[in-house]
């Protein structure tokens, strides 16, 4: 059986704007809304995943 997703929140999330990340899974990646958990989550590898948070950083 897959391992459950250990959502998390950055630190930088403020009350209106927040993502949870679960990266706890080998291969994916897992992004959801805080606002709307019940959406369907985004899947990402943890190259894209790297990938993004490299831009965001920049």
């Amino acid at each position: 059986m897959p391992e459950q997703p250990n959502w998390r929140t950055s630190t930088y999330t403020t009350q209106d704007s927040c993502i949870e990340v679960a990266d706890n899974r080998p291969h994916t990646v897992l992004v959801r809304d805080t606002k709307d958990r019940n959406r369907p989550s985004l899947c990402l590898t943890p190259a894209a995943w790297r990938a993004f948070v490299g831009h965001v950083k920049q």
